[in-house]
């Protein structure tokens, strides 16, 4: 009972997470997974693809409602990272366990450096840019998406206020359809991997949905920069926890 408590919390803090800022959830996705509901790290980045999508699908109906969600961009960066993401999916099979775990941990150290140190690039939209500049980008987080099981919000919102030239809201709520595509194609990608415990995906999944709904709503009425600092900081902090806890194995 308390190990399902525990799914239902953080599948919903992942959905909320997804919901406010249009992507860092799925950062978390796959160290709950791993250390709290046991899943090896190849299963969990297959669990964490599906998770992730659902719970973007979910968000980005709120923002689609609101009007923050542009379409074109969407479809030409998500179709870039599909092809990348299906692609690059089996690479994680060939990876040693503990080694995916450490990749994903300084990818994490690096996020969190990022967004603390842009915290405040995010209200404005920058140059617009070229739909090639566009779909390469889109290609770059799509190779991340399907060899981590990240959906790449935590990049696709910066890329596409920063190089795409889109204002912060809609670039919350494009980056949520983009994960969704990007998510899909890793799964697929991911299908002929170690079995997907769907039992657990749909736990995280359902509170995750609820926590989507919620954060989009809140997305308007919260500091956005505020909220990106405190996650950031969660971030570097899960991240250095998980460096501790697997590199020792390797000395």
């Amino acid at each position: 009972m308390i190990a399902f408590a525990a799914d239902l919390g953080l599948g919903f803090i992942i959905g909320l997470t997804l919901g406010l800022l249009g992507g860092g959830g799925s950062i978390l996705t796959v160290p709950a997974l791993v250390y709290v509901a046991g899943l090896s790290p190849q299963a969990a980045v297959t669990a964490s693809l599906a998770i992730v999508g659902i719970n973007s699908l979910a968000g980005a109906s709120t923002h689609r409602a609101q009007g923050t969600l542009n379409w074109k961009v969407a479809l030409v960066f998500g179709g870039a990272g599909m092809l990348a993401a299906y692609l690059s999916a089996g690479l994680s099979q060939l990876v040693p366990a503990r080694a995916l775990l450490i990749a994903f941990a300084l990818l994490m150290l690096v996020v969190g450096g990022v967004m603390l140190l842009r915290r405040s690039a995010g209200e404005q939209a920058g140059a617009a840019r070229s739909w090639p500049v566009i779909a390469a980008t889109g290609v770059g987080v799509g190779v991340l998406t399907g060899f981590l099981g990240v959906g790449g919000g935590f990049l696709i919102v910066p890329a596409l206020v920063m190089l795409v030239g889109l204002p912060m809201r809609q670039a919350v709520g494009t980056s949520l359809i983009i994960i969704a595509m990007n998510s899909l194609a890793g799964f697929l990608g991911h299908l002929g991997g170690p079995p997907t415990d769907f039992g657990v995906v749909a736990v995280f999944a359902a509170a995750g949905i609820a926590g989507a709904l919620l954060g989009a709503r809140l997305a308007r009425r919260l500091n956005a920069a505020a909220l990106r600092t405190a996650f950031a900081v969660f971030v570097i902090g899960l991240a250095v926890a998980l460096l501790v806890d697997n590199v020792r194995y390797l000395v």
